[in-house]
Formats: structure tokens, sequence, C-alpha cells
């Protein structure tokens, strides 16, 4: 062997030690990183409260855990559900797998009960968004909309045709239109009477009506429920729904009338055939009408529902549905960030010590441990709204409308529910994506990994902001429900619970905290229902001066929007931190404590990023705002401890996680090698070397330089 060749062989051995790699997770206390599986399971061992009977409260009782770890099993186990390989898929592949699942749902859909698939469905919008999606496009936008809005007849002909089982037909949705989104009322897709042959001719009067959007359509849907101006001599009635055949289910031929097209790649949920559609005088059955509210009969009769309001009541439940959504996928990324945290180290104080734990820094803490508190409060929120829309679907199905006490009552009734759950699924998804970024953040380089999670769910969620109402939009709704209450309530009548403390409005004006504990529960309450009350009643104030000074009722809204804002924002989040508070009157002594700790904590760093508002509102003083900063820190630190097992109570495995930094046993470094190396095979070549890397690398013939001639001459 040459004198060159051995230097370069001694070279070779000193990097292939310097970069060698330890293969077991106790080989990188070396480093200083310490043993991350014994961190994990150190964290794990100092809970102070009994993890399962706290999962089973989140659920709802030991059967309810039962159930969804049943669930959860039957998807994790189902090989069309695998997920490896998911951040590796194409926008195609993605499309083919989806559509694969989808035939596997339906056996569950149509065998168990409708509770138990809303379930499913919620563990699977974990994992899977896109399915998630997909799947809600026919069962809760098509199909829902023909079980709220047709007739008996025209729900049990649905039945048959096979709407149910997605058996000839498959659903879509075409609401939303190329020019026209949140603005339903201003959709300009007809559906014009003709009474000559007792059809509908629904209609695209120009390129801005296009349908646009539309989940399922590009390739799947056979039908769908078309909102349409309806015409009838003439006359326009507003915006209705029909249901109108989009393609033959044998052939999959486009129906005479009907363009159909796909508007390709999106910034995420790649698994939807999103498409757009356009409707050429395409004619359908009169009775393809639905004709629940509205009818229309053979001569052109129209016979309008004695109150309009009632036909949105079945449109709530995908802005509850969206609430509960945000939740659960809080739950997965605060739980990646924390266990990541709990055993990534970085830095010391002294050297030759374990570098300190990311979770064991204060910053860190303030970065991810309110997150935590805020997951929790949107669950109980979310839970409340359920329950809450639940009890209105049944009470506008057993109404009588000639009971107009009855009818008054479940007007108010809707009115509360719309106004809450628009502000719910405005904030509760706008704090989701916030925490998905605010998570990435967190972990560092390892967050920018599709393979940990972050950035193909960051751009999964964050249509949720926009879709099924516009965040901005819905807060402004509900900012506008509450000064129409904020008035209601000064001309002397009764408020619902959610906005019982309008009621209160002068007494609440002159409460202060004083000398009393300011984290009890009862202070920071009355704290959050004292600011909600002045923030609401200065944007009723506005209002009111408005009109006074000629403003129309909708000029005046309009110049009041910034307060509308505000008023929806923090009336929402006072409702969240009493619905976390109710939820906690409920557990038991073994979880209350730490529970109690969360509130505490949800509340005070509420209050510390609104502290001017409490200031203004003379409830707290600048003295002990800089209290709350401090008592802020000080449930940090309790939560802090518990952290790990907190998250450990979401019940979530490593498949429903899916984040090589996230995995339960916290071996991190290990975890994440491996996947990066099974799904990207090392090569020696790229697969374009030959046509653009060997050419432009060697596009000079430059003289071969021995490298020894670089070295310093020993004189």
């Amino acid at each position: 062997m040459t004198g060159s060749n051995k230097g370069a062989l001694a070279r070779v051995s000193a990097l292939s030690s310097q970069f060698a790699v330890n293969k077991t997770a106790a080989d990188t206390s070396i480093l200083g990183l310490g043993n991350p599986i014994e961190a994990m399971a150190a964290e794990r061992s100092a809970a102070s409260f009994p993890v399962r009977q706290l999962t089973n409260f989140l659920d709802g009782g030991e059967e309810a855990t039962a159930l969804r770890e049943r669930l959860m099993s039957e998807i994790e186990r189902d090989p069309l559900f695998q997920n490896v390989d998911v951040y590796d898929l194409t926008k195609d592949q993605l499309r083919e797998r989806t559509m694969k699942k989808i035939t596997r749902l339906v056996h569950y859909v149509v065998a168990e009960p409708e509770e138990v698939t809303y379930q499913r469905l919620s563990l699977i919008g974990v994992v899977d968004m896109g399915l998630l999606t997909r799947t809600g496009v026919h069962y809760g936008l098509f199909f829902g909309a023909i079980r709220g809005s047709a007739t008996p007849k025209q729900f049990s002909y649905w039945i048959s045709q096979g709407a149910a089982e997605l058996k000839g037909v498959i659903g879509c949705f075409c609401m939303t239109e190329l020019g026209h989104g949140s603005n339903v009322a201003g959709l300009e897709t007809t559906a014009t009477f003709d009474e000559g042959s007792d059809e509908f001719i629904i209609n695209t009067p120009h390129v801005a009506a296009t349908k646009w959007w539309i989940g399922g359509a590009a390739h799947t849907a056979t039908h769908t429920v078309c909102f349409a101006r309806l015409v009838v001599h003439g006359k326009d009635y507003g915006v209705k729904s029909f249901v109108v055949p989009l393609r033959d289910p044998t052939t999959y031929d486009l129906k005479p009338g009907i363009s159909i097209g796909d508007i390709g790649r999106k910034m995420g949920r790649d698994g939807i055939d999103n498409g757009w559609v356009q409707f050429t005088n395409v004619r359908i059955p009169r009775q393809f009408m639905l004709m629940k509210h509205c009818q229309v009969d053979r001569h052109g009769k129209v016979t309008q529902p004695p109150l309009e309001q009632l036909t949105y009541g079945a449109l709530i439940g995908g802005r509850v549905s969206m609430t509960a959504d945000s939740a659960q996928m809080s739950k997965r990324f605060v739980t990646i960030a924390i266990r990541y945290a709990a055993v990534r180290r970085q830095f010391t104080a002294k050297k030759g010590e374990v570098e300190s734990k990311l979770l064991d820094y204060a910053l860190h803490q303030r970065r991810l441990l309110p997150l935590l508190a805020q997951t929790f409060a949107i669950q109980f929120s979310a839970d409340e709204i359920l329950t809450m829309h639940r009890s209105l679907l049944k009470n506008i199905d057993s109404i009588d409308p000639s009971d107009k006490a009855s009818m008054g009552a479940l007007i108010e009734e809707l009115k509360e529910v719309f106004a809450t759950s628009a502000g719910l699924k405005a904030f509760s998804t706008w704090a989701c994506a916030e925490t998905i970024d605010q998570t990435r953040q967190a972990c560092g380089g390892h967050g920018y990994s599709a393979y940990n999670g972050f950035g193909p769910a960051y751009a999964d969620w964050v249509v949720q902001c926009t879709w099924e109402g516009d965040n901005s939009i819905l807060a402004l709704s509900a900012g506008r429900q509450l000064i129409q209450r904020y008035l209601q309530v000064k001309k002397g009548h009764s408020a619902p619970e959610s906005t019982a403390y309008l009621a209160r409005s002068a007494e609440l004006a002159k409460a202060k905290a004083g000398s009393r504990k300011i984290d009890s529960q009862e202070v920071l309450v009355e704290a959050w229902n004292a600011v909600a009350s002045a923030v609401v009643g200065k944007a009723g104030v506005a209002f009111e001066n408005l009109t006074k000074k000629g403003k129309t009722a909708d000029e005046a809204f309009e110049a009041t929007s910034q307060q509308r804002f505000l008023a929806a924002r923090i009336h929402t989040r006072a409702f969240m931190i009493r619905m976390f508070y109710s939820r906690i009157a409920a557990a038991q002594p073994a979880i209350s404590g730490v529970l109690k700790d969360l509130a505490a904590l949800y509340a005070l760093w509420s209050i510390e990023n609104d502290s001017g508002l409490f200031l203004q509102a003379g409830y707290f003083s600048s003295e002990q705002i800089d209290d709350i900063k401090e008592l802020t820190d000080l449930y940090l630190g309790k939560v802090r401890q518990q952290a790990i097992p907190l998250t450990d109570s979401f019940n979530f495995s490593d498949f429903f996680i899916n984040s090589a930094i996230g995995h339960k046993d916290g071996n991190v470094y290990e975890n994440y090698f491996e996947l990066v190396k099974r799904q990207n095979p090392s090569k020696p070549q790229a697969p374009y070397y030959n046509d653009i890397i060997k050419p432009f690398v060697l596009r000079h013939d430059d003289p071969e330089v021995d490298v020894t001639e670089l070295e310093d001459d020993d004189d």
C-alpha cells in the first residue's frame, strides 16, 4: 500500500469513529443526553392521580372508554388503514387509498348504531382528516341534508335508492360557489319551476356561480344536494335544496347538462377529490326538491315554512363536530410536543452533567402547558355544545308549529345554539391551528419533518378555519347575536344560561377581586363574566348610538364589526372557562385536583393575554395583574410535574399519534432514525444523476490535485 493510500485510510477511519452511530438508547448518555426511555418512564411514574380514571372521565365513563378502545383497535389493525407510509404518498395515491378505506367504513356505518359511528369517525379524523371529510361529505352533508330537509316519503325514497349504503348513490354537497361562500343567501345558481313538465330547471347563470370546492365531485359522486334559488312564476323565493343526479351510476358518464372538473392539488386533504360543477338547464323532477320545510305543488303553489330559521338547525352539526375535532387534534399534537420535551435535552449549567430537559425550561413550559390546559377546555366545551345541539334537533323534530309558545321557545333555543356553536367553531379551530404550529416550533428542527406529523396536519387542518363558515364571519355572527341579546335583556327579557351574566351587568360592573384569593374558582369565573359583560355592553351601546344617529341596523352592525368580534371572542372564552369548572364539579376527588390546576392555569393565562380588558373593567388592579403572572408561573410548575400523565390520559396509541418523536416509549432518536431509513432507502446515485448532476459537476476538465500538496511544509 502506498503512503498516500495509507494516509487516506487513516483519515477515513478517523471520520468513521467521529460519526459512528450508537445503536442503543442507553448509549446516548455518553453524549450528555441521558437515556430517553428511562426519562419517559420516570415522568410517567410521577403521576399524582389515576390516569385511567381521568381517561374514563374524558371519555364519559368506563363503558365509553372500552368502546373507544375497541374502535381504535379495529382501525389500527385493519391493513387498509395502515399509515406508516402516508407522509410519502402522492395526491392520486391518497385519493385511491381514501376510496378503499371508504369501502371498508361503509360496513360499519350500516351495521352499527349512529352514536358508535360518530365515535369511529371522530377517531378516524385524528389519523386521517381527508378520509373523515370524504366520508362526512356523503353522510354528514349529502345524507344529512336529505334527512334534515326531506319529507318522510322523500327520505324513504332516497333510502330505497341506496343513499344510506352508498349503493348506486354517492353524494356530494353543492353549496359553495366560485363567487359566494359564507353568504349562502347570495348564491346564484337557479332552480326554476316548469309547470308544464312538472320539473325544476337547474342552471348556472355565469362562471362565478359555478359550484366550487365540492368534495367528491371530481371523480366519485353520482348525486348532489344542490343549493339553488327557487324561482316559481318569476318570483325568487330564496335558496332551497334540491337533489340533482350528476352521473349514471352504471357507466359514470355525466348526465346531460352537467359539467364537472377537478380543482387539482390543494394545501392539504388531497385524499378528497374536490371539483367544480356547472349546470346547464338540467331538468329534475319536482319531487327532487327537499320539501320538509318549503313545498311547491304541481301548480306552482309555494308554501313557505312558518319559521324559516328552523331550516338551519341541521347545518349547525358541522360546527359542533369541528369543535370536537379541535379537541382531538390538539390532544394529538400537545402529546407529541410534550413527550418530546420530556426526553429531549439541551444545554447544561455545569460541564459534565446530563443536559437539561426542554420541559424543565420555564419558557418551554409557557409555550406548551397552556396549550395542554386549553385542550381540556375545548373538549369540555365541545361536550356541552354537542348536548345542546342534540337537544335542539330533538325539539325541532317534535315541535307542534301551531303551539306559538313552544315555537317561540324553540326559536330562542335555536338562536342560542347557533351563536354558541359559531363562536366555538371559530375560536376552537383557530386555537387548534395555533396549537399545531406552536407545538411544531417547540420541537425545533425535528418538528419540520413530515414524519413527525406537524406539517401535513397543519396543511390538512387549517381549512377548518374557512369552510362551513369563515371563522371571522362566524365570530361576527356570534357578536351580532350578543348585541341583540344585550338589547333584549336591557328591555327586561330573560337570557339563556350562556348569556345569563348580561342580566347581572350592573352588579358585575361594580365587581372587583378585592382581597379574595385571585386563583379561586369564584374569582376567576366572576372575572371572566364581568369582562364579557363589559365588552358586550360596550358593543351594544355603540350599536345603539349609531342607530340613534340614523344608521340602519345593518349599517350599525357593520360599523361595530370590531366590537362584535371582540365580544364574541371574550364571550366564548368566558363560556369555555365556565364549562371547564362545571365539568370539574362532576369529577372524582382523585382527579379533581389536577383538573383544577389545569382550569386555573387556563383562566390565568387567558387573563394575562387580555390583561388590558380586565384593567379597563376595573376588576383587577395593576398590582393584581402582576400577581396573576406569578400565579401563572406557579400553575405552570404544578402542571409540568403531571404533563406526561395528563397526555397519557388522552389514550392515543402510537398509531394515532403517528409521529416518530411522539412515541409513548420516549425512544425518539432511534424511532425517528429507523423510520427515515425505512421510508428513504439509501441509493448510490440520485435518479437524475446522469442527466443533471454528472454533467454539472464534470463540466470542467480541471487537472486532479494531489491532496498531500495542501499540507504545510515542516520548515
